[in-house]
């Protein structure tokens, strides 16, 4: 999956849009709208807090990192026993299974606060008015839905392309 980024000047505008996407058979569910704070977005799919704050890249940082930590931990008890306890093989995996499990949890509660880095070149295009399209398409329908949007609306600008998107969120 790729995740377009587009400005588009209105909500109108951004309502046709969707309506365009909506009939390539595109799901709602795959279209994230943000606007300026306060603007009354109707029907329109708006983002949640999955696109709005780095919550994803978070949680896979923070498994990557846990991991690894939880199976150097459990190395490092199975190694060297306490107590004259012995352990065997199953206690690395725990360990690293657990490690994972906190390093996640953690570091999704800091990535809800933190805003999606991806959505920090919008910013002043936003606060300006403008709407903030986000569609989560698959890699072979790029160049299909790019040429549908910017032939049909000439006002839409175009904000680049994320290389991918987990299934997931």
């Amino acid at each position: 999956m790729r995740r377009l980024y587009f400005t588009l000047p209105d909500i109108n505008t951004a309502r046709t849009v969707v309506d365009e996407l909506l009939l390539k058979r595109i799901d709602s569910s795959h279209i994230h709208v943000l606007a300026r704070e306060g603007t009354a977005l109707g029907d329109l799919p708006e983002a949640s807090l999955f696109q709005k704050s780095d919550f994803i890249p978070a949680v896979e940082r923070g498994l990557a990192v846990g991991g690894i930590t939880g199976l150097l931990a459990g190395i490092t008890i199975v190694s060297f026993p306490l107590a004259g306890l012995s352990l065997g093989g199953g206690a690395i995996l725990a360990a690293g299974l657990a490690g994972a499990g906190i390093g996640a949890w953690v570091s999704s509660m800091i990535g809800v606060d933190v805003p999606n880095s991806q959505i920090h070149q919008f910013e002043q295009a936003i606060k300006a008015g403008e709407i903030l399209m986000m569609v989560d398409i698959p890699k072979a329908r790029v160049e299909e839905v790019e040429t549908l949007i910017y032939g049909h609306h000439p006002t839409a600008a175009a904000g680049g392309t994320e290389p991918h998107i987990p299934a997931f969120p």
